[in-house]
């Protein structure tokens, strides 16, 4: 599945890959131009025919209650920033926030924490 052009790169697209990541079934948003090698199914690098390395990984929020979904990609590749809900679990309570997300050329996706 495409879900729009690489913003890194001139002619790839950004695909959807199915990855297992510690026995946990997680998407991969990679450019069609970056290919990805993995001896332990943890670590991945890139292979020495990539001729780019944008990636943003399904769960890059996870330890904020969040894992992105194929619209909110498309929109980030679109729009460049998003708003999305997080979760706080803060003194024991579940505390919901909006925060702006953007894309990071080294981790995927940021929060713009104003």
């Amino acid at each position: 599945m495409i879900l729009g052009k690489c913003p890194y790169c001139e002619d790839g697209s950004v695909e959807v890959r199915d990855k297992e990541v510690r026995g946990k079934k997680v998407k991969l948003y990679a450019c069609s131009n970056a290919n990805w090698k993995t001896e332990d199914g943890e670590l991945f690098e890139l292979r020495e025919d990539a001729s780019c390395d944008f990636r943003i990984w399904q769960n890059s929020l996870a330890k904020y209650g969040k894992w992105l979904t194929y619209k909110e990609v498309r929109s980030l590749l679109e729009n460049e920033t998003i708003e999305v809900e997080l979760l706080s679990k803060k003194y024991g309570k579940k505390i919901h926030y909006n925060k702006h997300i953007v894309l990071n050329y080294e981790y995927g996706v940021s929060v713009l924490w104003d």
